[in-house]
């Protein structure tokens, strides 16, 4: 009997509705869900309790598209924002901004970044460190635009690798997945 191939795990990580992303973004962020969905392989995004965001909107999409949602959430409640669900949500404890964000990236092989304030800037930092490879989208500003083709550090541990469409973020995270695996 073959061994049937884990799914990856996409993280995708953005700007929280605070930060008044434009509808470009979202627009980016809903077709990026659609696409993580068709491809068979899981988002993973961070489950706000207080304001939708980037994350939760490609979820949503990818869920509308048949695809498999895990949401971490901050604290020991399962209650986030908003009537969506996804279909795994990991309460892990922790609060954001003092250790959800961990719990988050590190379910993650890859991550994509749309636009983000701080709290994408962390999970980025973490994603790094963790040598987990990072796809950032240039043309939304924030992190994500400020970090595009950059090494976070002086280690050159990673660049963030570039894309402009959903399409390429997509394509870039299978083709940096595909190649640690040596295919």
């Amino acid at each position: 009997m073959k061994k049937e191939m884990r799914k990856l795990q996409i993280g995708v990580m953005g700007s929280a509705a605070d930060l008044n992303y434009s509808d470009d973004a979202l627009e980016f962020a809903k077709e990026l869900g659609r696409l993580i969905a068709l491809s068979g392989n899981v988002l993973v995004y961070g489950a706000e309790k207080e304001y939708s965001s980037l994350s939760t909107n490609a979820a949503i999409e990818a869920s509308k598209n048949g695809g498999i949602t895990v949401g971490v959430t901050g604290g020991k409640s399962k209650d986030i924002y908003g009537d969506f669900r996804p279909t795994i949500l990991i309460p892990c404890g922790l609060e954001i901004g003092g250790g959800r964000e961990f719990s988050l990236v590190l379910s993650c092989d890859v991550i994509i970044a749309i636009s983000g304030g701080s709290g994408t800037l962390t999970e980025m930092a973490i994603a790094y460190q963790a040598n987990i490879p990072i796809i950032t989208v240039d043309k939304f500003g924030g992190w994500a635009d400020k970090l595009s083709e950059q090494y976070i550090d002086d280690r050159q541990r990673l660049k963030c690798l570039s894309a402009k469409t959903p399409e390429e973020a997509l394509e870039k995270a299978l083709k940096v997945m595909k190649e640690r695996k040596g295919e």
